[in-house]
């Protein structure tokens, strides 16, 4: 949630960096006014406090001096109805005010450059040189059919489409992929959580996803209850409502989960393969930290996943996106795309950001500052999204005749499986 007190104190400003993601001004003129009312409310209910504190206080006068109280009673039994009413008025606007300022995306960080969609990202390098194929290279469903390590029809038969099967070396492949990230992370200081794959509405709420992006999650049908969309739900929520002490910050997880999307916004995206999933593997990398320490592990966050890239010898591009490509709840976010020659272009393949305190506010986490609790700054990123990793490893390592070669660094990791 974004901080209401700065969009008061200077609202001009603040509503013009929104308006550069897209929100509609007008609704943050009904925020600005939900506020102002709110503020009238307390006032009001505070005036009235104050009103029974002295009347309270008389009581005290008039029997010591043994005046009747009779008229007093009805006016302190009358006053003490027009409070609870006042009381009742004060959490209505507090409601409302928080009912709209949810639907209020973060403010981006002023160093986001503008733009109106993906096509406006700007690149900020590019990590290791794409291969020269002697041979057209064919694209990972092709290879996959081919080895027989996914079968997208079996996996159609049980669950619908866009769902697979793994089998043999690919399902291998996929478990040598998630101990090998989650042992680089926890080799940059990121220590590993295990988390539920199930969380309630409050935890979504907290970062991010509620109210929203309801339609593309699934819901536990009568529950409160919701699969996880991405690892960073668990991890960041892991400690909402706490006064975290500071010496304790940063503190750097790791996670491996299934995540669970609809896909409702994708028809007709990547309808093919495994690009575009409704369960798929992901490990997260994620963050929470003081202020002046963010953007430092911001950093940290995109070197770590750039890195395992690299240690897989897969090209691939850092991006900077712009206004119009931000997410809801991020300041600034940078995406790293694997080169795949089977399509001949990169796709993201992780997706790191910085939420400020935005995520913090909603999920109430905060740290003790000397005798100030002040909210975290909390960060999330992919580390990898792991069928992603499978297809850059079968395009960019396949031979002319189909076979996929294994890199060095997943070898151990094969020779623990049976």
């Amino acid at each position: 949630m974004i901080d209401l007190k700065l969009l008061q104190k200077d609202f001009e400003s603040i509503s013009k960096k929104l308006q550069r993601k897209g929100v509609d001004i007008a609704l943050l003129e009904s925020l600005k006014l939900k506020n102002e009312e709110l503020k009238k409310a307390k006032v009001s209910f505070e005036t009235l406090q104050a009103l029974q504190n002295s009347m309270s206080k008389e009581f005290g006068v008039y029997k010591r001096e043994g005046k009747n109280i009779s008229e007093l009673k009805q006016r302190v039994d009358a006053n003490k109805i027009v409070i609870a009413e006042a009381l009742d008025i004060q959490r209505v606007k507090q409601e409302e005010l928080e009912n709209i300022a949810m639907a209020v995306p973060n403010i981006p960080d002023d160093e986001v450059p503008d733009g109106k969609d993906e096509n406006d990202n700007i690149e900020i390098k590019k990590v290791l040189t794409p291969k020269e194929f002697t041979f057209t290279p064919k694209e990972h469903w092709e290879l996959a059919e081919q080895n027989k390590w996914i079968d997208f029809e079996r996996g159609a038969k049980l669950s619908g489409s866009r769902f697979s099967v793994s089998y043999g070396m690919g399902a291998k492949l996929e478990r040598a992929l998630i101990n090998f990230m989650l042992n680089f992370n926890g080799s940059r200081g990121f220590r590993e959580v295990s988390v539920p794959h199930m969380v309630n509405r409050t935890a979504l709420e907290g970062t991010g996803q509620l109210p929203k992006f309801e339609n593309d999650l699934y819901k536990i049908e009568g529950q409160e209850m919701f699969m996880i969309p991405t690892g960073e739900v668990p991890l960041t929520n892991l400690f909402q409502g706490e006064i975290l002490p500071y010496e304790s910050l940063p503190i750097k997880m790791t996670g491996y989960t299934s995540c669970y999307r609809k896909e409702a916004g994708a028809a007709g995206r990547d309808t093919r393969g495994m690009i575009r999933q409704h369960q798929f593997h992901k490990v997260e990398l994620v963050c929470i930290t003081k202020e002046e320490r963010s953007d430092l592990v911001f950093n940290e966050m995109i070197d770590c996943a750039s890195d395992i890239l690299t240690a897989l010898k897969l090209p691939h591009r850092i991006v900077q996106l712009c206004t119009g490509d931000l997410g809801f709840g991020a300041a600034k976010t940078v995406d790293i795309e694997v080169w795949l020659p089977g399509q001949n272009t990169y796709r993201e393949i992780s997706s790191i950001s910085n939420t400020r305190d935005f995520q913090a506010r909603r999920a109430k986490i905060r740290y003790k500052d000397g005798k100030k609790n002040k909210f975290v700054n909390t960060l999330n990123g992919s580390s990898l999204a792991v069928g992603r990793t499978l297809v850059a490893l079968m395009e960019n390592n396949q031979n002319e005749d189909g076979r996929i070669d294994i890199p060095e660094v997943l070898k151990p990791y094969l020779e623990m499986s049976v």
